[in-house]
Formats: structure tokens, C-alpha cells, sequence
């Protein structure tokens, strides 16, 4: 059942390739170089709602060394193009950091901050619809971990999730570079917190629940969100989210379901829209009688905002929203130890997923 995945390394160059030529081009006719992205304003961030993620509208801009003001910054953007170009062509990676410090010099001379190169990456993967790590682009992150029933191949070589160290396999950056070699799971169940994944594997709820066991570590890294893409798409899992029961919790497993506004120019890339949310809800707070913290005025207003996000709309999140402000108390996936440690495993999570 090996899923061979497409070579994106290989279209990256093309995209420059071509980005090279027009800029050639523009220069033999005598006409100033110019390059058109897509606007990543807010005005131009829509709520798709057939296909239930954030992206972006018709709206584009054209940068172009005809603007004095403009001119700067396209320099910059032709050379992180050609950065990018120098990566692939070598078959090397480089952090996003180090693109930063590297372009220090460049003959244009260097950026002001980290931030505004960053942007720039940006500005090349929504003009040539590429992910980063297509370019050769990596975050400073770490990857999140799998653990459960999955044979990958990554650089040559096979690696199972079982047998990849206690922790599991490592998500790596360049998740478009692994190839789905053997799944025998049923399912892909996503946790917050390291402490949850840990309790997770060492129940050895993975077996008992023929899952492939994520920690999303947080707010989860793209890789790892393509990660669980790929899985739904490629491998036919269904995808099960458990959070926190907080505004934070509820936000991390959104962003999955329907991706980010920041990232709405690659979000059909990245977001699950048929995700199923199993994380801890105010009702949970209530039928389990579990230790709570009371809701901060920050939460308060978080969840307020949640109410008015198209994202929140169905039935089941206005409820559960208006249900936890009017409870005022949030609660953390690891208040089931109440009861047990294996409680979570061998009681709650079983009822969420439908397994009794």
C-alpha cells in the first residue's frame, strides 16, 4: 500500500524557472520586472464555506522596479527566489533563520528583521502556490511525534512508528518529502500536550484503539497539520482532535479543521475539514464533575470573539461556547487523572470515539 507522493522539489524549480524567465523577459522588451501576489490582506481572506477553510480572494498586487518604493523589496524577493533556486539545485535545506542572516550578503544588503523575511517566503508561495519547504525552506521547530501502526520511507530509508524510539517517530519539516509506505490504523487521534501523548502510547491505547497516536505539541507546526492532511486524504484515516477544554484548546483544533486566516494561501494544503472534534467540552466540565480554573477575562473575551467566527457556527460549538461562559470554568485533558491514569484511555476516550 505504498503512496509514492509527488515530487514538489521538482515543480519548485519550474516556478522559478519560469519566475526567471518573465523577469528576462520583461528586461529584453524594456519594460521594468515585475511579479504579481496574490493580496494577503484581510479584506481579501475569505471563509470558503463548501470547502469549510480560510483563503484568498481574486485580490492581487503587482510589485515591480518601476516603484521606487517597491524597488527594495523586489530585489529582495528576486534574491530569496534565487536562494531557493541555489537549495534545490544542490539538493540542501536551510532554516528560515539562516535565509535571514544569509541575506546579509546579498548585494541589495540585508532585511531589518527576521519578520520581514519571513514575509517575503511568503510572498513566493502564494505567487507560485508552493509550500516553504518546497523551496527548501525549513522552521526552527521540532517536529511533533507519531506513534502506532505506520511504516514510512523518508531520505532512502523505512522507518515504523513503533519501533522509532520511545517517543516515536519525529514529523519532519519537509513532510512532503515521506512517502506512506504501510498503515495498518484505523484512525489518527491528535493530542495537545506531550503529557497526553505520552500517557497515550505508554497505555498502549494506540493498539487498543488502532490509532496512530499525534502530538500536536500545541498550536501544531505545519508539517504536521500536512501531516494529518495527507493521512485523511492518502490513507483514508478519520482524524480525531482532543484539547483542552479552553478557548486556546478549542483554537488548536479549529485551525486544523478549517487552517489559519495568516495561512489562507495554502490551507488546501493543510486543513481537515472533515476532522472530528473530541477534545474536552463545557458539557464534559459538567458530566464528569471535573477539577476546573475559572475562566479569565482574556478567555471570556476569546470566547465571545469564537461566537461570531463563521468557523464556530454549527449547533454544537454555539452551545458549548455559550454553555463554558456561562459555566465560567475551562478544564485540561489531563483533569480525567482524577479519576485514574488510565481513566482517559480506558474510559472517556473509548465514549468519545465510539469504541464501547
Amino acid at each position: 500500500m505504498a503512496k509514492k507522493n509527488k515530487n514538489p522539489r521538482k515543480e519548485a524549480k519550474e516556478e522559478l524557472k519560469e519566475f526567471g524567465s518573465e523577469i528576462l523577459e520583461n528586461i529584453e522588451n524594456n519594460e521594468p520586472p515585475r511579479m504579481v501576489v496574490p493580496s494577503r490582506s484581510t479584506s481579501n481572506i475569505i471563509y470558503d464555506e463548501e470547502d469549510r477553510f480560510y483563503t484568498l480572494g481574486d485580490k492581487k498586487t503587482t510589485r515591480t522596479a518601476a516603484n521606487m518604493r517597491q524597488v527594495k523589496k523586489f530585489a529582495q524577493t528576486t534574491c530569496a527566489a534565487d536562494f531557493c533556486k541555489d537549495l534545490i539545485n544542490s539538493e540542501k535545506t536551510a532554516t528560515l533563520r539562516e535565509m535571514y542572516y544569509t541575506s546579509e550578503g546579498w548585494p541589495v544588503g540585508g532585511f531589518s528583521s527576521q519578520d520581514r523575511s519571513d514575509r517575503i517566503v511568503e510572498d513566493l508561495e502564494s505567487a507560485f502556490g508552493l509550500k516553504r519547504e518546497d523551496l527548501g525552506l525549513l522552521p526552527e521547530e521540532d517536529g511533533a511525534s507519531i506513534f502506532g501502526d505506520l511504516v514510512v520511507e523518508e531520505s532512502g530509508m523505512e522507518v515504523k512508528a513503533t519501533e522509532a524510539g520511545r517517543a516515536g517517530y519525529t514529523i519532519p519539516p519537509t513532510m512532503s518529502d515521506v512517502d506512506f509506505v504501510d498503515c495498518g490504523a484505523e484512525r489518527v487521534l491528535a493530542v495537545e500536550t506531550m503529557g497526553m501523548y505520552h500517557r497515550l502510547v505508554q497505555e498502549e491505547a494506540w493498539e487498543d484503539y488502532n490509532t496512530l497516536v499525534v502530538a500536536l505539541k500545541g498550536q501544531p507546526a505545519r508539517a504536521t497539520r500536512r501531516f494529518l492532511k495527507r493521512a485523511n486524504n492518502e490513507l483514508d484515516l478519520p482524524v480525531y482532535l482532543f484539547t483542552d477544554g479552553d478557548p486556546f484548546g478549542f483554537h488548536i483544533a479549529m485551525v486544523v479543521i478549517s487552517g489559519s486566516a495568516k495561512l489562507a494561501y495554502i490551507n488546501h494544503e493543510l486543513a481537515v475539514p472533515d476532522a472530528n472534534f473530541v477534545g474536552v467540552t463545557a458539557s464534559d466540565i459538567e458530566d464528569y464533575e471535573l477539577p476546573t480554573d475559572k475562566l479569565r477575562e482574556s478567555d471570556i473575551r476569546r470566547l465571545k470573539q469564537l461566537l461570531d467566527d463563521p468557523r464556530y457556527s454549527s449547533d454544537f460549538w454555539q452551545e458549548e461556547i455559550n454553555k463554558m461562559l456561562k459555566i465560567g470554568k475551562k478544564a485540561e485533558q489531563q483533569a480525567f487523572s482524577k479519576y485514574g491514569l488510565e481513566y482517559v484511555v480506558e474510559e472517556y476516550l473509548p465514549e468519545k470515539l465510539g469504541l464501547n
